[in-house]
């Protein structure tokens, strides 16, 4: 027989949500006891009861105390590949930041190109056209003259 589906809300009566407390509790120390023993792991549980000041833990005291210790331990050790909120946001800047120089760069070529052949098209320059473009579209021409000898000493 199967189980209906429970629906996951606060129980308002007292003594039933104790009894579902009661049950949970020993389902899941079963869980975690089973879990160590299939997967040869070191696991721990921490359940404060909220009728009394009670709080139980699997295995025993020391043990949970060993384990939370070593999970510490190996925490900070292991810093290099945690990365918290703000680390991942620098990391992110840091990658857009370099994509969009890239951009800015592939963009600046291809404006050059196109002012190239322009002016080959009409022998006219640019009206709004800098020293520093002047100088890159030189160069542009430049890197154009030699890549054709170097096809033509290829070719012959």
């Amino acid at each position: 027989m199967t189980r209906k589906k429970v629906k996951l809300v606060y129980i308002s009566d007292d003594n039933a949500r104790k009894a579902t407390f009661k049950k949970r509790k020993k389902g899941i120390m079963k869980k975690v006891s089973e879990l160590t023993i299939l997967c040869g792991i070191d696991a721990c549980a921490i359940i404060s009861n909220p009728c009394d000041s009670q709080v139980e833990v699997w295995p025993d005291p020391k043990g949970v105390k060993q384990i939370i210790k070593r999970y510490q331990k190996s925490s900070v050790i292991d810093e290099t590949k945690n990365m918290n909120q703000e680390s991942f946001v620098m990391q992110t800047i840091s990658k857009a930041m370099y994509k969009l120089d890239k951009h800015r760069k592939e963009n600046r070529e291809k404006e050059m190109n196109i002012a190239m052949f322009d002016y080959m098209e009409s022998r006219k320059v640019p009206e709004n056209m800098t020293i520093t473009d002047l100088r890159n579209m030189d160069k542009l021409i430049q890197e154009y003259i030699s890549d054709i000898r170097n096809k033509i000493d290829q070719i012959a």
